[in-house]
């Protein structure tokens, strides 16, 4: 899982990335622009140009190592016969230093390849979340609004999310699609750990993070969109009609799956599929207030546009007694 400081994507200017919470620097190549400094970017969670092998972005690359390098020093150590010279210096260009590069864009090439094909519309959901969706999956170039509890009730002054289910209900649409392979973004969940993210079923090794986009949050959000699968996003501040507009626009327009979970002010455009979530409490604790909290039942309602305009409703365990999601039954807890 990469963390990308969010000003990074908009002014490629500012320099590496920013290491997070353990996890690393990457530099990244702008490919085109758009708007007002907002920079493009396909791949850009992805360099082997210097990226140190303990650094944990899982390609191997020695930056000590240049091949040309090695190569005329073999050659200067070969003077006496200048031919033999430049045959060593084109033997050390495509010596050892070659090989481990070509070994490293071989496996850049296997843990980018896509899984999915993009003309596939349909991305897998989790089964007790299938009966929610009007197709029994998540369509390509859809958005899906998730609201909970909180977003309705916390703090006046700024979008802020979670507390309410919505969080956790957001990372198991799009649980399913990460396990197959689909590549994932999370903007503005500054507060969702790792372990978090891994225990909802999301492919750490597909992921990109952005915790804190600031104020350049919508041009992250398409960089994104851009790019991958299936993009989360937790507006950090109230989103004007037209930002919103234009996001559902490029992601219908990219195919890919754009995922809000709105703060207090809401989400000003008309959702594919809005799922809310009610009548939520936690078990596990007595009466006495000791215990341990053990699962999480939810009622989630399913409305939308189009063939989701009949509402849809389910009963869930997230989380079940085991970490999963699981189908609760309506008359009570079972």
């Amino acid at each position: 899982m990469l963390a990308i400081r969010s000003d990074r994507l908009a002014n490629p200017s500012n320099g590496a990335v920013e290491a997070t919470a353990g996890r690393l620097d990457v530099p990244n190549r702008a490919i085109g622009r758009t708007g007002s400094g907002a920079v493009l970017y396909e791949h850009m969670f992805v360099s082997i140009d210097r990226a140190p092998a303990d650094r944990g972005i899982g390609v191997p690359v020695d930056p000590s190592d240049d091949g040309e390098e090695s190569g005329e020093q073999d050659g200067r150590a070969g003077g006496q016969d200048g031919r033999a010279g430049g045959q060593d210096g084109r033997a050390g260009r495509q010596g050892p230093a070659t090989g481990r590069s070509t070994e490293s864009l071989a496996l850049l090439a296997e843990r980018t390849r896509p899984v999915s094909s993009s003309q596939a519309r349909l991305l897998p959901v989790l089964p007790p979340l299938a009966g929610l969706l009007p197709d029994g999956g998540v369509r390509r170039g859809s958005t899906i609004v998730v609201s909970d509890l909180a977003s309705i009730t916390h703090n006046a002054g700024h979008n802020v999310a979670g507390g309410g289910g919505g969080v956790s209900l957001a990372l198991a649409v799009v649980a399913a699609a990460s396990a197959t392979g689909s590549w994932c973004g999370l903007v503005g969940l500054a507060g969702l750990g790792a372990v978090a993210a891994h225990d909802a079923g999301i492919d750490l090794g597909r992921l990109a993070v952005i915790p804190r986009p600031g104020a350049a949050w919508a041009e992250v959000t398409a960089a994104l969109i851009d790019g991958l699968d299936l993009v989360v996003l937790c507006p950090p501040f109230p989103p004007r009609r037209d930002m919103a507009r234009r996001l559902v626009a490029r992601a219908r327009e990219r195919r890919s799956v754009l995922v809000v979970i709105p703060g207090r002010s809401g989400w000003p455009e008309g959702p594919d599929v809005q799922l809310s979530v009610t009548d939520m409490a936690w078990e596990g604790v007595g009466a006495g207030g000791a215990g341990y909290l053990e699962r999480r039942r939810m009622t989630v309602t399913a409305t939308g546009r189009r063939s989701a305009a009949r509402p849809r409703r389910r009963h869930l365990w997230l989380p079940s007694s085991t970490g999963a999601v699981a189908e609760a039954d309506p008359g009570g807890p079972s």
